[in-house]
C-alpha cells in the first residue's frame, strides 16, 4: 500500500493507528519478559508462587524444550506476549543453574507468518548432526510444532541457537516432517545411543496414538512405528516423553517409560498424565504385558499436566528431571491470578521402584530445593488425637512451607494436617486408613466459585508400610504438592486462600495416632 497516494484524513488515520499498535504489540511482547527480572525483586502479588516458576505477567502453559548445557538449565515455555488466556503461542524462556533461581530472558521463538509455535523439545546436537554448528561449538536444536492458525494443519519445525540459546534462528527447509493432519504436535526428541539415531515421538491426539520417528540429522525423518491405544483414552493424547531409568537403582536393570497426557480424561477430571512401562529398541516401544489394561497417573491431582523430563542432564549427575505445568484446562484461564496467569511445579527427579503389584514411577523433589530452608521445627513420639495444639508455634506464617512428617495410624480412621488454615478455610491433606489412600480436600480452600470443576476431594491409592505413612508437603502461597511414602503417589493441587489463612495443623478422626516424626521448614523465596 502507498500512503502517499491516500489522500483521505479518515484512512491516514486508520493507517498510522495500525503503524502504531503494531509498535507497541512489538514493545509489549518484550516487556512481557525482559522486564520480569526488576519484576522479580518483588513477586509479591496475592498468589504468587515463592519457589515455583511463574511468569512475570501475562499467560503460560506447557514447559518446552527442558535441556541442560553450559552449566544451565533451560525452561521455554508456551507464553502468550499479549495476555493472560492463551492466544498468540510463543516461547517463552529462563534458565537457571540450580533448578531454584531462574532468570528471565526474552522470547526465544515467536509467532510469525501464521504459524503459532506449539509444544516440543530441545536437544544439543553434540556431534554437529544438522550441521548448524561445529564440532567446538555444538548447536542447541528445538524441535517444535507449528500451528497454521490460516488452515487446519499441525507440522514439526525446527530451530537452532549456537550462543546457548539466546538467540535463535528457524530452519529454512521448515517444516522437517508434515503428515497434512490437522492435530499431529508435541514431538519429543531423544539421541538414542542403541540405533545410533534422532528419535521423535509425537502425538496423534484424537487417535489415542503417539508415533516414533527416526532421523540421523533433524532435518528428515523416518516412520518408524505408532503406540497405541492404551489406558486411558477419555481425551486426546497430547505431550508425550520418553526415556530410560534404572529398576530399583540396578544399572544392569532398566525400563522405558512412555508418558502420555490426556484431556479430558484426567483421574479427577480435565488434565492428567499417564505413563507405560516398558521396552524400546530403536523403533518400537512394547509395553510391559502386565501392566496391559491398566492406567498409571503420573499425578492424582487435578493440576498436573504436560510434564516434560531434562535432557543432555550430564552422566555424572545421573537424574531423570521433569517439570509439569501447575494448571488443568478445565479452569487454566480463570484462576485468580494477575497479572500473571499459572505456574510449574517444582522439579522432581525420577525413578522405577519395584513393588507387590510392579514396577512403578517414583518421583521425589530436587534435593537443590533444600537451600531454601529456613526456620526449622522438629517434633517426635508424639499421640496424636482430634483436633491438635502441637502446631500453634507455627500456625502463624504457613504459606511457604516443606513438612516432613511419619505417623503409625494405630486407631486412627484419618490423620493428616489441615495447611492455609484460616478462621473459615482450609485445605485438608491426610491419610484414609480405613480407605487405604492419600487425600488432599480443596473443597473449603479459599477461592473456589470461579470455576465449577475446581472444588473437590482428590485421592491417591496408598498402602501402609509396616503400619507407617509418610508424608512429604510443600505448600506455596497458591499450592500443595504432597508426595506419600517417598514418591510412590503425588498429588498437585493449586488452591486460592485469602490473605491470612496461613495456617498448619495436625488431627485425627475416629481415634489416636502416633507421630513419630515431623520436620517444618519455613521456605525462603527464590525471586529474592
Amino acid at each position: 500500500m502507498n500512503i502517499k497516494k491516500i489522500t483521505n484524513p479518515l484512512s491516514l488515520l486508520l493507517i498510522f493507528g495500525i503503524l502504531i499498535t503494531a509498535c507497541q504489540s512489538s514493545e509489549n511482547r518484550q516487556e512481557g519478559v525482559e522486564t520480569a527480572s526488576q519484576e522479580a525483586t518483588t513477586y509479591n502479588e496475592q498468589y504468587r508462587p515463592q519457589f515455583h516458576f511463574s511468569p512475570a505477567k501475562n499467560w503460560m502453559n506447557d514447559p518446552n524444550g527442558l535441556v541442560y548445557h553450559d552449566g544451565e538449565y533451560h525452561l521455554f515455555y508456551q507464553y502468550n506476549p499479549f495476555g493472560d488466556t492463551w492466544g498468540h503461542m510463543s516461547w517463552g524462556h529462563a534458565v537457571s543453574d540450580d533448578l531454584v533461581h531462574w532468570e528471565h530472558l526474552p522470547v526465544a521463538l515467536e509467532e510469525e507468518n501464521n504459524v503459532m509455535i506449539f509444544s516440543g523439545s530441545a536437544v544439543v546436537d553434540h556431534n554437529n548432526t544438522s550441521g548448524f554448528g561445529s564440532a567446538d561449538n555444538p548447536p542447541m536444536v528445538a524441535i517444535y510444532t507449528g500451528h497454521h492458525t490460516d488452515q487446519e494443519l499441525q507440522d514439526q519445525r525446527i530451530a537452532y541457537s549456537t550462543d546457548n540459546g539466546r538467540s535463535w534462528t528457524k530452519y529454512e527447509g521448515n517444516p522437517v516432517l508434515d503428515e497434512e493432519m490437522a492435530n499431529f504436535r508435541d514431538p519429543k526428541v531423544i539421541w538414542h545411543e542403541g540405533s545410533q539415531q534422532w528419535v521423535m515421538v509425537v502425538a496423534l491426539p484424537t487417535e489415542y496414538k503417539v508415533r516414533f520417528y527416526g532421523s540421523e540429522n533433524l532435518k528428515e525423518w523416518n516412520l518408524l512405528s505408532e503406540f497405541g491405544p492404551s489406558g486411558a483414552t477419555g481425551g486426546i493424547w497430547e505431550c508425550p516423553d520418553l526415556f530410560e531409568l534404572a529398576v530399583d537403582g540396578d544399572s544392569d536393570q532398566s525400563k522405558w517409560v512412555l508418558q502420555v497426557d490426556l484431556n479430558p480424561g484426567g483421574p479427577f477430571g480435565g488434565s492428567g498424565s499417564q505413563y507405560f512401562v516398558g521396552e524400546f529398541d530403536g523403533k518400537t516401544f512394547a509395553q510391559d504385558p502386565d501392566t496391559e489394561g491398566e492406567t498409571r497417573w503420573v499425578d492424582y491431582g487435578k493440576d498436573f499436566y504436560a510434564v516434560q523430563s531434562y535432557d543432555n542432564i550430564p552422566e555424572n549427575n545421573g537424574r531423570r528431571i521433569w517439570i509439569s505445568w501447575m494448571n488443568n484446562w478445565q479452569y487454566a484461564e480463570q484462576i485468580p491470578t494477575s497479572p500473571w496467569r499459572s505456574a510449574m511445579t517444582i522439579p522432581r527427579s525420577l525413578s522405577l521402584q519395584t513393588f507387590d503389584d510392579g514396577i512403578h514411577l517414583v518421583h521425589q523433589p530436587v534435593q537443590e530445593l533444600q537451600q531454601l530452608r529456613g526456620e526449622h521445627h522438629q517434633f517426635e513420639q508424639q499421640e496424636i488425637s482430634g483436633a491438635s495444639d502441637l502446631l500453634a508455634e507455627v500456625s502463624s506464617n504457613g504459606n511457604q512451607l516443606e513438612v516432613i512428617a511419619s505417623f503409625s495410624v494405630d486407631e486412627a480412621d484419618t490423620v493428616g494436617f489441615k495447611v492455609a488454615q484460616g478462621t473459615s478455610e482450609e485445605t485438608v491433606v491426610a491419610y484414609d486408613a480405613v480407605n487405604g489412600y492419600l487425600f488432599v480436600d480443596r473443597t473449603n480452600s479459599g477461592q473456589t466459585d470461579f470455576n465449577e470443576n475446581f472444588a473437590g476431594v482428590h485421592k491417591a491409592p496408598l498402602k501402609q508400610v509396616e503400619g507407617e505413612v509418610k508424608l512429604h508437603i510443600f505448600i506455596d502461597r497458591s499450592s500443595v504438592e504432597v508426595f506419600g511414602n517417598d514418591g510412590r503417589v503425588v498429588i498437585t493441587d493449586r488452591i486460592f486462600p485469602s490473605d491470612g489463612s496461613d495456617g498448619i495443623s495436625l488431627f485425627t478422626t475416629g481415634g489416636s495416632a502416633e507421630l513419630q516424626s515431623l520436620d517444618i521448614w519455613q521456605l525462603n523465596s527464590s525471586w529474592n
